[in-house]
């Protein structure tokens, strides 16, 4: 058995108000671009996702295991090479049911390359500057991108999907 490939940790920049990890993966483009495009693969490494459709503009959700709920919006789409999220980064009281706060959210954008023996992703997410505490908000993200990216090497590098 082959081990997980050993990726650098997420980075915060300070000045731009974002947060960037790029990691390589011993899989194929095709089968990575799957597993961040199609809801029932991202649903096995980041969190139980639905897309009402695949195209730009198309919406639906994530929730964690603790329950938690995030809208997500598709905002840009390049297949195979990139595409691009948005979701609310603070929870905003009263909200509707998959409504997203475009004031207050963020964007992720994954960005896949092919490279000997696999793929390079690299994500980078914008927007915190206009979050409720910025700087918090980067740092837990910058944690979850190494997890839950880690996740997706382990669940890509097993061959189970």
């Amino acid at each position: 058995m082959t081990s997980m490939t050993s990726n650098q940790s997420s980075t915060i920049d300070e000045t731009g108000f974002a947060v960037r990890r790029t990691i390589r993966i011993a899989a194929p483009i095709e089968k990575v671009w799957s597993a961040v495009t199609q809801p029932e693969h991202i649903s096995q490494w980041f969190g139980k996702t639905t897309l009402k459709g695949s195209d730009v503009g198309s919406t639906g959700s994530i929730t964690w295991p603790d329950g938690r709920t995030v809208p997500l919006r598709i905002e840009a789409l390049d297949e195979p090479r990139s595409v691009t999220y948005r979701w609310n980064n603070d929870d905003v009281m009263g909200e509707a049911p998959g409504q997203i706060d475009v004031e207050r959210s963020t964007e992720f954008t994954f960005t896949l390359d092919a490279v000997s023996g696999g793929t390079q992703l690299t994500v980078v997410e914008t927007g915190f500057a206009d979050t409720s505490d910025p700087n918090a908000n980067m740092e837990g993200h910058r944690e979850g991108w190494d997890g839950e990216l880690d996740k997706l090497v382990a669940l890509l590098e097993s061959g189970s999907q």
